[in-house]
Formats: structure tokens, C-alpha cells, sequence
């Protein structure tokens, strides 16, 4: 089992968590269990699924499985568009415990806002409540616009403790990026990575500066990410890529380096699937 030395990041709640995070979006069944398995293998603690990603009893055999306790793994879950009623939300984060087969999350996130709904304070009600329940560790949102976040804190008084955004070089979100700092809300970046939908793994930019480090591109962008104080969601399902992912603690990017990584940025064109939560309705 590796030991590794991932940096740690305090949120505004006390709670540390580690700085990457394993992503398990399309991660499924017995193939999901082993590539959760292998990573945990290579150093990750923290598992990130989501009740529509289909996927929460994989994690759960995964959990089981590792040999690692599960005081040590920090399991983080998603509240689906179609629960944000708070009696639905309540025991929509009951029913996906029972599915994972563990007793609380170490983190749950509202997954989109669905402003249209209008219905993500009382969602956020829930998911406050829940933690004092004993059902959550520290809650958060996820795709949330600055006009969503004023909003719950305005009317419940409890602030975010993170926010997962869609963030990577070509929609470098830095915009609420910097709210999310001014409320002290650690960033999480969701898809860092751009997924299989565009080229920012080929981009001559990241690859100049990964030949500059004698690292890869994924490992530039994952660490430009931390040197913005952004906890980063990755995921793969291959072994070397996974350990390859956790190796970004041995080199620093210069100011200049982050700046031209920034310079990608492509503003709304960039986003990967033009979800803007102001529009995205999430119920499927």
C-alpha cells in the first residue's frame, strides 16, 4: 500500500481533506470496483461519487474491500436535481448510505444548483440538518454561481465549506474561483483533466511546460490547480495514471507558467459540456 504525502487542505469547518481526490464518474461495476481499488492502492483517500453517477454500490464494495479502514477513507456523495425537496433530500441521503453501506459521508454536496427548481435552499436546509444528525461529515455544494451562494448563507446563516466547480485550463472559472475565496469556500475542480471532449491533455502550451518539468500534462494541470488553492477531482482507471496523478509534489510551477496556463481559457466556449447552472436542469 503506498504512503503517500498528499497535502492537506482546511476547510472552514475544521475539517482537512487531501488535496486530490479519486473522481468515479462512468466508474461502474466489477471493472469500477477494481480501478477504485488500484486507487486507493496508489495513495487516495478521498472517493468522490454521486447518486447520479450510478455507481454508489461499487464504491461501497470497494470500501469493503480495500484494506484500508474505513475511518481512513473519506467517502463524498452528490444529492440528486430530483430530491431537492428537503423531505426527499433527508432520506435521499439515508437511501444512498444504505446503498454504499456505511454510516455517514465524510462529504455531501448539493450536485447542481437548478435555479429554474428554485427549490436549492431547502436543500441546503437539508443537508445542514443531516450534519447535525450525525449523517454527514462537512457539506458543500457543487456548481454553484455566486447569486446561488449568497442566497443559502443569507437564509440558513450556514456557509458552503466547498464548492465543485467545472474548472481546467480552458474554463479556468477564475471568476468564482476568487468569490469562492472571498467566503472562504475551498474550491474543488471537477473534469480538471477536460475528459475525453477536448484536447487540453495535447494543448502545446501544457506540453511545452510538462517538457520544461519532466512531467506530464495531467500532472501540470493537477498542480496548477493546487497552486490556486483547488482541491482536484481526477479520475482514471489506469494504475501508472493514477499513481502518476499523486506524484505532483516535487516541483512548483513558476508565475509565469500559471499565467499562460491561464491564457487558455476560452470563457463559456470552454466549458465541456456547456452546462452553465443557471440553465443545466440535472434529474436524470
Amino acid at each position: 500500500m503506498e504512503q503517500l504525502n498528499i497535502q492537506s487542505m482546511r476547510l472552514n469547518d475544521e475539517t482537512n481533506l487531501p488535496s486530490i481526490g479519486f473522481g468515479t464518474v462512468k466508474v461502474k461495476g466489477a471493472q469500477g470496483v477494481v480501478s477504485t481499488l488500484t486507487a486507493i492502492e496508489a495513495g487516495y483517500r478521498l472517493i468522490d461519487t454521486s447518486t447520479n453517477y450510478n455507481n454508489e454500490g461499487m464504491v461501497g464494495e470497494a470500501v469493503r474491500r480495500s484494506s484500508v479502514p474505513r475511518e481512513e477513507l473519506l467517502v463524498s456523495s452528490k444529492l440528486p436535481g430530483a430530491s431537492h425537496d428537503y423531505e426527499r433530500a433527508i432520506l435521499m441521503i439515508q437511501e444512498s448510505l444504505y446503498r454504499i453501506g456505511i454510516d455517514y459521508f465524510d462529504k455531501y454536496l448539493i450536485h447542481w444548483p437548478l435555479p429554474k427548481q428554485d427549490q436549492y435552499v431547502e436543500a441546503w436546509q437539508a443537508l445542514v440538518d443531516a450534519q447535525k444528525f450525525g449523517l454527514i461529515k462537512t457539506i458543500g455544494v457543487s456548481n454553484f454561481l455566486p447569486e446561488h451562494l449568497e442566497r443559502i448563507i443569507e437564509e440558513t446563516g450556514v456557509t458552503p465549506a466547498t464548492n465543485q466547480i467545472e474548472r481546467h485550463p480552458y474554463f479556468n472559472n477564475n471568476e468564482l474561483v476568487e468569490y469562492n475565496k472571498s467566503r472562504g469556500i475551498v474550491t474543488e475542480a471537477w473534469s480538471p483533466l477536460g475528459r475525453e471532449l477536448n484536447d487540453v491533455l495535447e494543448n502545446e502550451t501544457i506540453v511545452s511546460i510538462a517538457k520544461k518539468y519532466n512531467k506530464q500534462p495531467a500532472q501540470i494541470i493537477i498542480r496548477w490547480n493546487l497552486q490556486n488553492d483547488i482541491l482536484t477531482v481526477v479520475k482514471s482507471s489506469n494504475y501508472a495514471h493514477q499513481k502518476a496523478n499523486l506524484d505532483v509534489f516535487d516541483f512548483e510551477l513558476t508565475e509565469e507558467d500559471l499565467r499562460q496556463i491561464d491564457s487558455l481559457d476560452k470563457g463559456e466556449a470552454g466549458r465541456v459540456e456547456g452546462q452553465h447552472p443557471n440553465e443545466y436542469e440535472e434529474f436524470d
